[in-house]
């Protein structure tokens, strides 16, 4: 038996949660871990900046530990949309896709005068703080980013853009790590400077690789 009544339309019942009221909260929580890391961030300013009340928070995460890990689903899904947007640009080289990523993430924190950071690095500084199992979550996001990025050099590697005997997997890693590090350097100094050279040592890095590889080993 079927209901034909038509379904009513407007506000969210007041036991279902409001989705504009959580977009909210995920929007200034992202703001403030992007910013001030998760230690740092008190929940009060997250919650006034959402125009939240503090009584309301526990109507959609049953603590800041849940409201973090939201926090970093939502980062995520955001970063590894940025990323492959990039990553499967096949007009471009691979190498070129990932020099066109890296400007996009350099403009995007000159944008925010070098305030915003990176979530996931911010809380790899603070695992000591972080429930065991979050830790583990943030480890898991910094692998996928590094697989996605280890297909991308196997693609290069095909291209002859890199040695056939890189190791993707490896050189992947190397990139996260310097690159997680510059940003944070370029933080502390506001200024771009960290990271570009970061860049120039990673390809100068490749292509000393490639010449190796071309000249049977005998130049570096």
């Amino acid at each position: 038996m079927t209901d034909d009544k038509p379904k009513r339309r407007g506000r969210p019942r007041k036991d279902e949660p409001d989705p504009q009221t959580l977009d909210r909260l995920i929007r200034s929580g992202l703001e403030a871990l992007t910013s001030r890391g998760y230690s740092s961030a008190g929940l009060e300013s997250i919650l006034r900046q959402a125009g939240v009340p503090k009584g309301s928070f526990y109507h959609y995460f049953p603590s800041k530990e849940a409201f973090g890990r939201a926090l970093l689903d939502a980062y995520q899904l955001y970063f590894s949309a940025r990323l492959m947007r990039c990553f499967d640009d096949t007009l471009l080289p691979p190498l070129a896709r990932l020099q066109q990523w890296t400007e996009l993430a350099i403009k995007g924190m000159a944008k925010h005068d070098y305030e915003r950071g990176c979530l996931v690095g911010n809380l790899a500084t603070e695992t000591a703080m972080l429930p065991a199992d979050f830790v583990a979550e943030v480890e898991a996001v910094w692998l996928d980013w590094q697989q996605r990025l280890a297909a991308l050099l196997e693609e290069a590697r095909a291209k002859g853009e890199i040695p056939a005997d890189s190791d993707c997997e490896e050189l992947a890693e190397f990139f996260w790590t310097g690159w997680e590090g510059a940003v944070l350097r370029a933080r502390l100094q506001k200024d771009s400077a960290p990271m570009r050279r970061f860049l120039a040592h990673f390809f100068r890095y490749c292509s000393a690789l490639k010449t190796k590889e071309e000249t049977g080993g005998n130049h570096v």
